[in-house]
C-alpha cells in the first residue's frame, strides 16, 4: 500500500514540473526569438516480485512479475521550429529565417540568441537593446570583408565623415548614329571630383569625322584646361563594335586645377559604345565623390551591414557572423533571451549567414516566440488531470489504510 502512494508522489511531483514548463512557456508566448520547451516522462525502477523463467519440455516459461515504483523527469527539451516574423520597421531589429544563432560579447566570453532587437550604442556599435552585449560580426577594412579574420564588434559609426575621393575614371556608354552626317556633333555631361571634394563639370563631345570614325574631346564648362594624351579618334567595326586597337592604350585626361588641388588626371573607357542604326544617345558616368557624411545604414540577408552616406556612396561596414551547434538542443539558457554552450552542445561554428545550414537575415523583423497555445492549453489540461489522478491514488490509499487500521477495533 505504501508502495502505491509513494508512485503516486513521484507522478504528483512529476506533473507539478509538467506544469511549470508549461507555465514559463505561455508566459513567453510574446517573447522575441523564444523557443519553447516540452516534457518526456519516463518510469522508474521496477520491483522484481518473481523472476522470469525459462520454458521446459513439459512447461511453458513464466514472465517476470513486477510492480513500477512510479515516474520520473525523463528530460525537458527544447523545441527548435522556425517562429513567426513580425515586421517593426527598425532598421537594427533582425530575424534568422533557419537555423542558427546571432552572436553576442560582453568582452570576456560569447553569448547565443535568436532575440534579434539590436540597437547603436553610443559608440556606433550594433548591441543588444536589452543586455547591451555587442553583435559580433566580422568589420570590413576600407570596404572589404575578411571572414578570415577573427571576430569583432559590427560599428556603424552614423555621423562620421567620408573624406573626398578623386575621379580617376570615367566610363562612356551608350549609341552614336550610324546615319549620322559628317560634323555631327553628340554631346553629354559627367561630373569629376578633385582632391578637395569639389565637384567640376566636365563636357564630352564626339564629332563624326568619316565612316565608322568619331573623335572625342573632353572640356570643362568652368573653363579649366583640359589636356587628353593618346588618341583623339577611334573607329567601329562593320558590327558597329568600338575596334580596341584604336582605343589602346586607354586614353587619359588631365584637368589642370586652379583651386589648389591636385589636379585631376582620368582614364576615359569608350569600350562599351557602339555605332548603330539607332539614334545617338550617350551618357557618361565618372567615380570619385565629394565628402559625405554617414547617415543611415542597411543590412541585407546575408549580415552585410552597408552605410549611406550623404553624397551618395555606400561603404561596406562589416558582416554579421551566425553560429550553429552540432547539438543546439544542449545549449543552456542563462536568462535575458540567452544560451551558453556546454559539454553536450559541442563548440560553435560561425559564418556568414545562408553559408551551409545557417539562416538568411530579415532586417527590420523580429522572431517571435514558437509558443503554441493551443497545444499548451492542451499540455495545460493533460498536467491538471495527471495531477488530479495521482491525487486521488494517494487519498484512496490512504482510505485503504484507514480501513486496514480499523480492523482491530
Amino acid at each position: 500500500m505504501m508502495r502505491s502512494m509513494f508512485s503516486a508522489i513521484s507522478g504528483l511531483r512529476n506533473h507539478q514540473t509538467y506544469m511549470d514548463v508549461v507555465g514559463n512557456n505561455i508566459a513567453n508566448v510574446n517573447t522575441s526569438g523564444f523557443r519553447a520547451s516540452r516534457v518526456a516522462f519516463q518510469d522508474v525502477l521496477s520491483q522484481t516480485i518473481r523472476p522470469a523463467t525459462a520454458p521446459t519440455a513439459t512447461r511453458g516459461g513464466v514472465n517476470a512479475l513486477q510492480i513500477g515504483l512510479g515516474v520520473s523527469l525523463a528530460s525537458v527539451d527544447t523545441v527548435q521550429t522556425q517562429g513567426a516574423l513580425q515586421s517593426t520597421g527598425r532598421l537594427a531589429d533582425l530575424a534568422l529565417e533557419g537555423d542558427g544563432y546571432f552572436v553576442l560579447a560582453d568582452g570576456t566570453r560569447n553569448y547565443y540568441t535568436r532575440d534579434g532587437a539590436f540597437d547603436r550604442a553610443i559608440d556606433g556599435s550594433l548591441v543588444s537593446s536589452a543586455s547591451g552585449l555587442k553583435v559580433l560580426g566580422w568589420p570590413a577594412t576600407n570596404g572589404v570583408v575578411d571572414t578570415t579574420q577573427p571576430l569583432g564588434p559590427i560599428v556603424i559609426p552614423l555621423g562620421e565623415d567620408l573624406q573626398a575621393a578623386v575621379t580617376a575614371s570615367m566610363r562612356v556608354t551608350g549609341n552614336l548614329a550610324a546615319s549620322a552626317a559628317d560634323g555631327s556633333e553628340v554631346v553629354t555631361d559627367a561630373t569629376a571630383y578633385d582632391s578637395l571634394g569639389e565637384a567640376h563639370r566636365l563636357q564630352v563631345t564626339f564629332t563624326k569625322t568619316g565612316n565608322l570614325t568619331w573623335a572625342w574631346q573632353v572640356t570643362s564648362v568652368e573653363g579649366l584646361a583640359v589636356d587628353p594624351s593618346g588618341a583623339t579618334a577611334f573607329t567601329f567595326d562593320a558590327n558597329g563594335q568600338v575596334d580596341p586597337t584604336t582605343i589602346t592604350p586607354t586614353p587619359t585626361v588631365t584637368i589642370t586645377m586652379t583651386n589648389g588641388a591636385a589636379d585631376v588626371s582620368l582614364a576615359l573607357d569608350l569600350s562599351r559604345m557602339t555605332q548603330l542604326g539607332d539614334t545617338s544617345e550617350v551618357q557618361a558616368t565618372a567615380d570619385g565623390s565629394g565628402p559625405g557624411s554617414l547617415t543611415t545604414f542597411s543590412i541585407d540577408a546575408n549580415g552585410i551591414v552597408t552605410g549611406i552616406y550623404s553624397n551618395g556612396v555606400r561603404e561596406t561596414l562589416g558582416q554579421i557572423g551566425v553560429a550553429t551547434f552540432a547539438n543546439s538542443g544542449g545549449l543552456v539558457k542563462t536568462g535575458g533571451n540567452l544560451l551558453d554552450i556546454s559539454p553536450s552542445s559541442g563548440q560553435p561554428e560561425i559564418r556568414p549567414p545562408g553559408v551551409g545550414a545557417r539562416g538568411t537575415i530579415a532586417a527590420g523583423f523580429l522572431e517571435m516566440s514558437n509558443v503554441d497555445l493551443a497545444q499548451q492549453f492542451t499540455n495545460m489540461i493533460m498536467a491538471e488531470r495527471g495531477f488530479q489522478a495521482n491525487s486521488r491514488v494517494v487519498s484512496t490509499s490512504n482510505e485503504i489504510l484507514g480501513d486496514l487500521v480499523n480492523l482491530i477495533r
